[in-house]
């Protein structure tokens, strides 16, 4: 018999999917063994060059706001939006993730995940951009031409447009989420607590007695 699945849907770009990392590799080392961990990309915004407008501007910068007032130990760069010409485009992110994982192995999901969020949140560097991709896989020591080949493949695209249809299969719409998967018929919509991963905890091993 195959082990549970917890689906995991995220996006790179997503700022509580950022919020929630730490609580996700917590999740990883404590159900090591008893799960099977998938990650899936839910594709938070589409491709676009269109600037940003003023009102989707405030409502990110709020939703900043509101985490590092909830979760003291997450942080934000603001200079992102002095420095930058915000696009809601988190498609390429996504797209870098997959490359990466094809170029490496499936640990560079996450490093690449990581590494974007770092850029984007820490460095105020925009992951819309392909530049600054190709410079995040580089610095992840993958070679920079292979990558940028690999990002604006088709087959990658196609693979995005998977994965966003498998998560909508699994009934999520919001990043980040998780399902537990008990078999082909029990599906568990996991609520998620930033604050206390000890209730998370409870309720996927509740899902699994």
């Amino acid at each position: 018999m195959s082990p549970p699945i917890l689906y995991y849907i995220h996006d790179p770009m997503c700022s509580w999917c950022y919020a929630f990392r730490e609580n996700w590799q917590y999740l990883t080392q404590h159900f090591e063994g008893k799960v099977e961990f998938v990650r899936l990309l839910g594709g938070l915004a589409a491709d676009s060059d269109a600037p940003m407008d003023s009102k989707t501007r405030r409502m990110v910068q709020q939703s900043w706001r509101r985490i590092e007032e909830s979760l003291p130990d997450t942080h934000f760069n603001f200079d992102f939006w002095e420095q930058n010409q915000p696009r809601r485009s988190t498609y390429p992110a996504c797209r870098a993730v997959i490359a990466a994982r094809h170029m490496a192995d499936q640990s560079y999901d996450l490093k690449m995940s990581y590494a974007i969020q770092d850029a984007y949140y820490r460095q105020a560097k925009n992951p819309s951009d392909i530049d600054v991709l190709c410079s995040i896989a580089e610095a992840l020591n993958l070679d920079r031409d292979q990558f940028y080949s690999l990002l604006t493949a088709d087959s990658t695209e196609q693979q995005l447009q998977q994965e966003i249809a498998q998560a909508r299969s699994l009934g999520v719409d919001s990043y980040p989420s998780l399902v537990l998967q008990i078999n082909e018929q029990t599906r568990w919509p996991i609520a998620i607590n930033y604050q206390d991963v000890s209730e998370v905890i409870e309720t996927i091993e509740m899902c699994l007695e």
